[in-house]
């Protein structure tokens, strides 16, 4: 029975030892070189919107992810490993796409995100791949025309969790009540039901929703520099470079420019012509 009892704790002290040699000789995921990993599996796994029209939008007939951030993370991912390069999609959200990026699952997110100095304590940046401003979604024929005519007490603004639309709006309208959603479409749902006055995010996407939404329109401009960059992990200063690197290849190709007429050459409101590269 002793000799059981002694083999049951030589086991038991076995697996604990490994386990701490594990846990001290790996890396997590998210800390390991992510173009080392790209290239010895050929892909690049990056996050996603789906529910953003012309950036990103599930098409239900094919269960397919569609847009202009999903076309460039295509070609960014051939320039940086090669014209058999696969870039894989993971569907995010302005709330998921950090956490899923500091846990690993993706390697990159291309999402509508805003370079600001808040999130640059949390992640490194590309350079700027498409250079949005904050705008505002109202039915037609409000009496919204801009920003200032939400600075009421009374005037609900509509945004979305995760997003900096949602901080901004409390520079220029102050006295609005601000209601948050988990997504666009239900933001689009409570425009819709009149639980705010106004939807506000970055142009670009307003855009893509009033296609969606006839009865909708951008308007007053934009009262905001919004521009977009490829988030990754810090400490990853190869990827970094590596994408910096392809974005300029696209542009220099007339790749961009390409893709960019594809998803918003007929959107009403969106000059193609200043946005090009």
């Amino acid at each position: 029975m002793k000799k059981f009892f002694r083999l049951v704790s030589v086991i038991i002290s076995s697996l604990a030892l490994v386990l701490v040699l594990t846990a001290c000789g790996s890396k997590s995921l998210a800390d390991q070189n992510v173009v080392t990993r790209a290239k010895r599996t050929n892909t690049i796994t990056w996050g996603v919107k789906a529910d953003t029209k012309l950036f990103g939008l599930m098409d239900v007939k094919d269960s397919h992810i569609k847009g202009f951030e999903v076309d460039m993370a295509r070609a960014l991912t051939k320039q940086i490993l090669g014209p058999k390069g696969k870039a894989e999609f993971v569907q995010v959200t302005s709330s998921t796409r950090v956490p899923l990026l500091k846990n690993g699952n993706i390697d990159a997110i291309m999402a509508t995100m805003t370079i600001t100095p808040e999130r640059l304590k949390q992640v490194d940046f590309s350079r700027s791949y498409f250079d949005a401003g904050q705008s505002l979604l109202v039915k037609k024929g409000s009496p919204i025309k801009n920003v200032r005519d939400l600075n009421k007490k009374g005037a609900t603004v509509l945004g979305v969790v995760g997003s900096n639309s949602v901080q901004n709006v409390a520079k220029f309208a102050p006295k609005a009540k601000v209601l948050q959603l988990s997504d666009y479409a239900q933001a689009m749902t409570a425009l819709k039901s009149g639980q705010g006055e106004a939807l506000t995010t970055d142009n670009g996407i307003l855009a893509g929703m009033s296609v969606e939404n006839p009865g909708y329109v951008l308007t007053g401009g934009a009262f905001t520099k919004e521009p977009y960059g490829i988030a990754i992990n810090k400490n990853q200063p190869e990827f970094k470079h590596d994408l910096n690197r392809a974005l300029t290849k696209v542009e220099q190709s007339g790749q961009y420019n390409r893709i960019l007429k594809k998803w918003f050459g007929n959107v009403p409101g969106m000059n193609v012509k200043e946005m090009e590269r």
